[in-house]
């Protein structure tokens, strides 16, 4: 550029600074409008169905004493009330030291206590009381996973033990005590060296017969009882797991009481305890380790419904097979597994609801360069994230209720499909809370890592879920297991299956339509044909590899193992098959009208995101390529016809306001300036 040119340039770009207009003189910026919080209600059409109605599907039962007890949690100031915007909400004070945590749960435990809430608890008996002992758990476990656990460790674990392995004499000396709470009783299971395989416990009790006692002894570190909830501070009473040897014979695994605390709190004798430590959540639970030095207890202690030792050192048993006794000893694990499926399905609400009120008022960019910002909620991506994950919990909701159902009116016959469907439920509701609140979290942004919004926080607290009362992955190869000898059984007797749900397998095998229609998909028919043929195939294929296996010369056992991926998809299989059938039966028995239209579609939704989300059905061929696509673009239709009932669905849950969060509600209020004097 020529000199004088690039001069000239300049002198005007100068000049034209210098007679702008000065700053006082110009008009005053106009303020921006901040964004603004619109209750969902306001902008969402009103429900197209009865929300009570849906609700009394999803809870099951004791709605009235759920709403009770609720009440009675957001009363005490015991239970952290506090004011965010102009909503009270209730939560624990996660910033409280572990032992912060561990006495103020004990004092919400007396409040309970002193109201009534525990009544019948240990005392009471028959499916009324157990459903309302159930409801009253789930309610809690809203509130606070490690109050929720110190119960079911005292009533359900230690007080379980006593009811189900104790004859007249143990009932008589400890259940209205543990009711009362004044016996505060732990259950001393796991090892450090073995906890999903009881049987390999380290812990031994040898009878003397000179003294009419047991003598039980923790041999060797990893024989440590490790995670005991209870133990760490408050437990006064264990029940402890060991092997029972008289007169050097091992007879399988026992259970005795000891009381390892005195009156004043002060450790017994011949027990050594230490804290298990900070953990990543339920740091209101005191778990802690217990060794035994040559601890004596006496020879009535042994829980004797199964078995019985005598005064001279008999051994005597009801039960002569080693197998059915200890399988008998397990009994206790199965209510822990009820329970813990069912309060999965409650944390996933409370999630998902708190998700969903924040998604329809929440807004993020905008389609046009000067249109609105967009509700996350309308984005199909957004709606992909959650809608599923919102029909699965409804079915949950209907495979809870029903495993609920089946525990309660037990009976011996119908023992063995209880522990079958308590496995396959705890596994797979427990898998599908952390994957809810993970993704919840996440599509909360920001606010779903404060503690205050809950959701972030109770990721840490239920991840424990997946391992305690039994491991997910080993319980659900027991679930296999077990199917594999329904098969077996069948084939060898040549008779029908009867039970757990196979009584497909004795129909021709269902016939998958090569045209896929829209129709055709959403129907109830082709959803439980294509799950039903799905698990048929697996379990003919799992049985056909472990007899392969075994014909090249490996045991049983091990052929089982080397078919683990065909056992985990058959596990699968078993399971979602299960949940649907439940959540179909709660949909057939609802007349015609709005909300069997609405089960409709989240059982829909329920079964296509279930073939979505598994490549055995095209691994297998149970589903061609242009059908597994045609599954897939229907699920995105689903999202959008559930789209206008997320609000609704959420709602009908029965979580009262102040249990879910403050970004379910006015998160601008909840997060200015002003809302800083309430902290």
């Amino acid at each position: 550029m020529d000199p004088q040119s690039a001069a000239a340039r300049h002198v005007a770009v100068i000049a034209g600074h210098l007679n702008c207009p000065s700053p006082s003189a110009a008009a005053p910026l106009a303020l921006a409008a901040c964004l603004r919080y619109d209750p969902p209600e306001l902008s969402e059409n009103p429900p197209a169905f009865d929300l009570a109605a849906l609700r009394r599907i999803l809870d099951g039962h004791d709605l009235e004493a759920r709403d009770w007890l609720f009440r009675l949690m957001e009363e005490s100031p015991l239970f952290c009330p506090r004011r965010r915007g102009d909503r009270t909400f209730v939560a624990p004070d996660y910033n409280q030291t572990k032992e912060q945590q561990r006495a103020v749960t004990m004092r919400r435990i007396e409040y309970l206590l002193r109201r009534g809430v525990f009544e019948g608890w240990v005392t009471g008996s028959g499916p009324e009381a157990e459903l309302r002992k159930l409801a009253f758990f789930e309610c809690i476990a809203i509130y606070d996973h490690s109050l929720s656990i110190k119960l079911g460790v005292t009533y359900f674990l230690w007080g379980g033990a006593i009811r189900f392995f104790g004859t007249k004499r143990h009932h008589d000396k400890w259940l209205k005590a543990t009711e009362d709470y004044q016996v505060k009783g732990c259950f001393a299971m796991t090892e450090l060296g073995h906890g999903s395989n009881v049987r390999g416990i380290e812990t031994i009790a040898i009878y003397d017969t000179n003294t009419g006692e047991f003598v039980i002894n923790t041999p060797c570190e990893s024989a440590q009882k490790y995670w005991i909830g209870g133990a760490a501070n408050h437990a006064t009473h264990t029940i402890i797991f060991s092997q029972l040897l008289i007169n050097g014979t091992n007879q399988g695994i026992h259970a005795f009481v000891a009381q390892i605390r005195d009156a004043d709190g002060n450790v017994c004798p011949n027990v050594r305890i230490a804290d298990c430590g900070h953990k990543i959540g339920l740091n209101g639970v005191d778990n802690g380790r217990i060794w035994f030095d040559n601890l004596r207890v006496p020879r009535e202690n042994l829980l004797n419904s199964v078995a019985d030792v005598l005064p001279d050192g008999q051994y005597v048993s009801s039960i002569k097979d080693k197998d059915k006794r200890f399988a008998a000893f397990m009994a206790p694990l199965t209510f822990g597994r009820v329970n813990i499926a069912a309060t999965a399905v409650y944390i996933s609400k409370v999630a998902l609801a708190i998700t969903v009120r924040y998604a329809l008022t929440r807004r993020a960019f905008s389609i046009s360069a000067n249109g609105p910002e967009v509700l996350l909620l309308d984005y199909p991506s957004h709606q992909w994230r959650i809608l599923p994950l919102i029909a699965k919990t409804c079915a949950m909701s209907s495979a809870a209720n029903y495993l609920k159902r089946l525990y309660v009116k037990r009976t011996p016959e119908t023992n063995k499909s209880i522990h079958i469907y308590s496995s396959s439920l705890k596994a797979t509701l427990t898998w599908h809370n952390m994957r809810a609140l993970q993704e919840c979290r996440k599509a909360c942004g920001g606010q779903g890592l404060k503690t205050e919004n809950r959701i972030g926080i109770l990721n840490g607290e239920y991840d424990v879920q997946s391992t305690f009362e039994g491991d997910n992955n080993v319980l659900m190869q027991q679930v296999s297991k077990a199917l594999l000898a329904e098969y077996l059984a069948a084939e060898k007797m040549k008779s029908p299956f009867n039970g757990l749900g196979l009584e497909h397998m004795n129909d021709p095998c269902p016939i998958i339509p090569a045209n896929l229609t829209s129709c055709t998909i959403r129907s109830i028919k082709f959803q439980l044909d294509l799950l039903c043929l799905r698990e048929r195939d697996l379990l003919g294929r799992y049985a056909g590899e472990v007899s392969q296996y075994q014909a090249q010369g490996e045991s049983k056992q091990k052929a089982v193992l080397l078919s683990h991926q065909l056992a985990d998809e058959l596990a699968r299989a078993f399971t979602e098959r299960t949940i649907l059938q439940t959540f179909a039966d709660d949909e057939m028995t609802q007349s015609a009208g709005p909300l069997k239209e609405l089960l409709g579609l989240l059982r829909s939704m329920y079964a296509l995101i279930c073939v979505e989300e598994d490549a055995s059905f095209l691994r297998y061929g149970y589903l061609s390529l242009e059908s597994a696509a045609a599954v897939r673009k229907e699920v995105m239709k689903l999202c959008g016809d559930l789209r206008p009932h997320a609000l609704s669905v959420v709602s009908s849950f029965g979580i009262p306001d102040a249990f879910l969060s403050p970004i379910a509600f006015d998160w601008i209020q909840a997060n200015s300036w002003a809302s800083l004097s309430n902290e």
